[in-house]
């Protein structure tokens, strides 16, 4: 394959959650190939684990450069500069140390009995009203949302509200950049007023409150900032963990052997759930763009400054020279370095509560329906179309 030759870009699933046929192909023939966005722009995508490792951790590859006007971008409107997800240190560091500690691992496992009695909760519901039920709408939708809301202090109450404006705003293709400019509009409108409610109001303990705190206390964060900062953190917080998810409960549906293995067992339900991170298929492109800062070589080409990279995670992660039988869903493999979370300064900052509600809504699920099956075909299964993909519903029975 010419490495010159631009591919269309995101490529096409063969199936549902399938990896396309294409990232095996480019890992082996051409592992840093020219590829072509629906916006009209390029840029050269990275699918061997090593590449995609220099790239997250290498500060020629830049966030806050792929976030300027006229760079090279895959969705409809560019990152706002203001976001977390769009900096670079020494700014990217200022507003990660706000909220690290409410994301490490101590602060994250006091929000178990919360995970644990929500898990349970959505679950006596399913059972109560029988099958069949929907996975994503009972349990895997929900779940992140309220842990979310618990922590950041949003209101579950008005969920639908901004779960349709992050579906708006993470499309690919499915809407305009009219409307995805209006729904980030009005879900940083909602965000800000709820802040000013809570500063009003004084006293809170939440995460929002926190950064209220921190951006009056010494000029840290400015008002845009926090409100930027504010709706990073609520869809980051649930969309990948509610997709990923719904593909790690079809895979585990996929092998009833398998499910009835590790049901109740911790140590192999935490290395499923390391496999079902490594597996997932959730976001459609695999990373996020990067834009060099100078001409860098990587993977034998020669990256010029100003073009737009994307490391591919989830081509990495199948990476048949890292993993062993790297295309099996195996939980029981030995080595298992996935860089689902990403890695250097953007490694996830919910790495540990994405951890803890997977590994809860798992041990839950097949502890209270160990005989769970699938209620229609699987070829009946749909996903959205987004950056993050996900499946629109899973019926199951039992």
């Amino acid at each position: 394959m010419d490495q010159h030759s631009a591919l269309p870009f995101p490529f096409q699933s063969p199936g549902v959650l399938e990896t396309a046929e294409e990232w095996e192909r480019l890992r082996g023939s051409c592992p840093v190939a020219r590829v072509g966005f629906a916006t009209g722009d390029s840029g050269w995508l990275v699918t061997r684990y090593e590449d995609v490792r220099t790239v997250l951790t290498d500060a020629r590859f830049s966030r806050a450069a792929a976030a300027l006007p006229d760079a090279p971008r895959m969705r409809p409107l560019a990152a706002d500069a203001a976001t977390i997800l769009s900096m670079d240190p020494p700014e990217h560091t200022r507003l990660h140390k706000l909220v690290a500690r409410a994301f490490g691992k101590k602060q994250i496992e006091r929000l178990r009995p919360f995970v644990e009695q929500t898990t349970q909760e959505l679950l006596d519901a399913m059972e109560q009203a029988g099958p069949p039920a929907d996975l994503v709408a009972g349990l895997g939708l929900p779940l992140p949302v309220a842990v979310i809301c618990q922590l950041l202090g949003v209101p579950f109450a008005d969920r639908d509200r901004f779960c349709r404006w992050a579906d708006v705003m993470l499309s690919l293709g499915t809407h305009t950049s009219d409307q995805v400019r209006v729904a980030r509009s009005e879900l940083a409108g909602y965000l800000g007023e709820l802040i000013e409610v809570k500063r009003q109001a004084e006293g809170g303990d939440d995460l929002l409150c926190l950064l209220i705190g921190a951006s009056e206390a010494g000029d840290r964060l400015s008002e845009h900032e926090l409100v930027v900062f504010g709706v990073t953190l609520l869809i980051a917080g649930y969309h990948t963990t509610s997709s990923t998810f719904a593909n790690g409960a079809l895979q585990l549906l996929r092998r009833p052997d398998l499910t009835a293995s590790i049901a109740g067992n911790p140590e192999r339900i935490q290395a499923t759930v390391e496999e079902i991170l490594r597996y997932s298929t959730a976001g459609v492109n695999g990373g996020t763009i990067r834009v060099a800062t100078e001409d860098v070589e990587l993977g034998g080409v020669l990256v010029r400054a100003g073009e737009a990279v994307l490391p591919a995670i989830t081509s990495a992660n199948r990476d048949e020279t890292v993993f062993a039988n790297a295309a099996d869903f195996d939980p029981d493999r030995d080595h298992n370095p996935h860089l689902a979370f990403g890695l250097g300064a953007h490694y996830c900052l919910g790495s540990q509560l994405a951890r803890l509600e997977l590994t809860v809504a798992i041990d839950g699920l097949l502890r209270r329906f160990p005989g769970l099956r699938l209620a229609v075909p699987e070829e009946e299964l749909s996903c959205t179309a987004g950056v993050i993909r996900s499946l629109t519903a899973l019926p199951v029975d039992w």
